[in-house]
């Protein structure tokens, strides 16, 4: 089993490759891929270095399967070059996710509608993904009329240099220190939340709050779930946090709720207010799992509830999902 990471120099090619060895994926042959400026570069896996290689080496080379992070625009030219040589991409951006043709996947929710004729396999939007696997069982029990969600998004989504302006900016605010760092935003972030995630569109939203309304429908299988959405960026990292108020078409029990949350495949329910314990973005970090805690009646309007997730969004929100879906494709004989 040969397999290809593009774009393994990078946060989440990185911890691609760390989730990899961590769940013993069978690769007898890895392919650390990236452009041509990092190139000759080692990347370690399973405490073995291994060279970098380009992307048309990578074709050449005929890996069963590529898992992509590195950005829409390489995924929109090479992606489809892979699939062309019989190589089943596994791609991390937004390129192809809302593309009819192409299955937009979680496995917990939706790996069921994967072929082997699927030869580029779309991994959404991180805070979606967390999203959904805690909506999953509650739509199928009482069938989700409409998600208001709201976003706290770690400066991890964002990327290393987003990751270096937040440890700047503090290590400038504790030492008077006036070193110079990178700005990945327009506007600080340490001590301060930034109430826009991607370029804004022309209804209002940005592009990271259509993302939600549209690969929610996507996943879900069910357009008629109407779902709104603002996503901010906050000073933390260790992963994204999610206010979420869920209306129903059927009335609901909270007891049940809880059950179906606990018995459902990726969730661990947080939720016990007596003591203060509650999910966290610190308790998230380098887990795997969806936390759900904060389970509520919304007393406004009925069958109505109101929730809170939190997961890695490196992790399942990025990486882990794409190598599930790996997984799923070597366990169903796909590749």
């Amino acid at each position: 089993m040969k397999v290809a990471v593009v774009g393994a120099t990078g946060l989440v090619g990185s911890k691609m490759l760390q989730v990899l060895a961590e769940r013993n994926f069978p690769i007898t042959e890895l392919l650390p891929v990236a452009s041509e400026k990092s190139v000759g570069k080692e990347v370690e896996f399973k405490g073995n270095k291994y060279k970098v290689i380009g992307m048309q080496d990578a074709i050449d080379a005929k890996p069963a399967i590529a898992i992509f992070s590195a950005g829409g625009s390489t995924s929109t030219e090479w992606a489809p070059k892979f699939a062309a040589a019989g190589i089943t991409v596994v791609d991390n951006s937004s390129a192809w996710r809302m593309d009819p043709t192409k299955p937009l996947v979680v496995p917990e929710i939706n790996a069921d509608i994967l072929t082997t004729n699927d030869k580029i396999i779309a991994n959404p939007n991180c805070s979606t993904i967390q999203m959904v696997v805690a909506l999953n069982p509650l739509h199928k029990a009482y069938k989700i009329k409409r998600v208001v969600v709201s976003t706290y998004q770690s400066v991890t989504g964002t990327g290393k240099k987003a990751v270096d302006q937040l440890m700047g900016e503090r290590a400038k605010t504790s030492s008077g220190s006036v070193a110079e760092y990178p700005m990945a935003y327009k506007y600080p972030i340490d001590l301060n939340v930034i109430p826009q995630i991607d370029v804004f569109t022309d209804n209002g939203y940005t592009k990271e709050e259509m993302k939600m309304v549209k690969e929610t429908n996507k996943i879900l299988r069910d357009d008629s779930i109407k779902v709104t959405a603002t996503t901010v960026r906050i000073p933390v990292m260790g992963g994204h946090s999610e206010s979420v108020n869920v209306e129903f078409e059927n009335e609901y029990d909270l007891a049940e709720v809880k059950s179906l949350l606990e018995t459902s495949s990726g969730i661990v329910v947080v939720d016990d207010t007596a003591n203060a314990q509650y999910p966290m973005p610190k308790d998230a970090h380098e887990k795997d799992e969806v936390f759900v805690g904060r389970l509520r009646r919304d007393e406004t309007q009925p069958k109505t509830l109101n929730m809170w997730i939190v997961s890695d969004n490196l992790r399942k929100g990025a990486a882990t999902n794409a190598v599930q879906i790996a997984e799923y494709l070597v366990a169903n004989n796909l590749v």
